[in-house]
């Protein structure tokens, strides 16, 4: 088991930037993969990032990638999403979710381990 909290969401003109966490705990942090996925209200949940269980690989969508970066600290048990240049259509619920293993998913069901989500609003 891992319990996932997030925080740092708010709202940001567009243009802006902010900057997700996700701070694990319960088991060993560097085990699992680690991805952050939105929702708005009506829509599924969309993936935007995944980071490899070192850190040393990333994917990103296509909406986001230029603009966000995706990083953990694996000392201090955190994941991260820098949102840069932020545009009104990134708003969103943000939820962080891990995967025990290897391989970066970006498909939702892949996830066993979610956190309450935090929202973000980009005001134009």
């Amino acid at each position: 088991q891992v319990q996932l909290v997030e925080s740092g969401g708010g709202l940001v003109q567009a243009g802006g930037s902010l900057r997700l966490s996700c701070a694990a705990s319960g088991r060993t942090f560097s085990s699992y993969v680690m991805s952050w996925f939105r929702q708005v209200p009506g829509k599924e949940r969309e993936f935007v990032a995944a980071i490899s269980r070192s850190g040393g690989a990333t994917s990103l969508a296509d909406s986001v990638k230029g603009r966000f970066t995706i990083s953990r600290d694996n000392v201090n048990d955190t994941v991260y999403l820098q949102m840069n240049s932020a545009k009104p259509e990134d708003t969103a619920v943000y939820y962080c979710a891990a995967r025990y293993g290897a391989i970066i998913y970006a498909q939702e069901r892949e996830y066993g381990y979610w956190g309450q989500g935090t929202q973000v609003t980009v005001s134009s």
